[in-house]
């Protein structure tokens, strides 16, 4: 029962995350956003929504994971202390960026931002990976998104 729990516990807060960082999107996505110049490679809009909900469920599930491997191995918060900062750190740049790019129209903020996340993903990875190899595997599409995201950034920036 303790497990199912701190799962909810994990989806709450990457749901929260995903709200922060909706509420700062909302508005930018609507006036601002189809404004601007994008390269031909932009994805169409309606994929953003799907593919950060299942980004979103991978880290919370990825979270998860090593929480309960860590307890499973006795290794209780010491033993994974530094990966569940990462982890968290990880979240509050996610949503951050949101509101550099959407909300403030900063996207110059927005991309230097973005690869500190980059990295921090980067980072959690492989700390999740010590701990679970399923739990990094499945902040692998979340880093491969990042990563093109931070292009889309990129470009956008160097055209506006």
């Amino acid at each position: 029962m303790k497990s199912v729990i701190v799962l909810m516990g994990f989806l709450l807060l990457v749901m929260l995350v995903a709200l922060l960082g909706g509420l700062a999107t909302g508005q930018g996505v609507r006036d601002w956003y189809p404004t601007l110049s994008k390269p031909s490679w932009t994805p169409p809009a309606w994929l953003f929504g799907p593919v950060w909900t299942l980004l979103y469920l991978g880290m919370a599930v990825s979270g998860w994971l090593v929480w309960r491997e860590a307890e499973a191995r006795g290794m209780g918060w010491s033993g994974v202390k530094w990966a569940m900062i990462l982890f968290a750190l990880q979240l509050v740049l996610n949503a951050g960026w949101s509101w550099l790019f959407f909300a403030w129209r900063m996207p110059g903020w927005a991309l230097v931002e973005i690869v500190v996340l980059w990295c921090a993903i980067l980072v959690t990875s492989l700390l999740f990976f010590r701990v679970s190899t399923t739990a990094g595997i499945l902040l692998v599409p979340y880093l491969m998104w990042v990563s093109f995201a931070a292009l889309l950034n990129g470009a956008i920036w160097r055209m506006n």
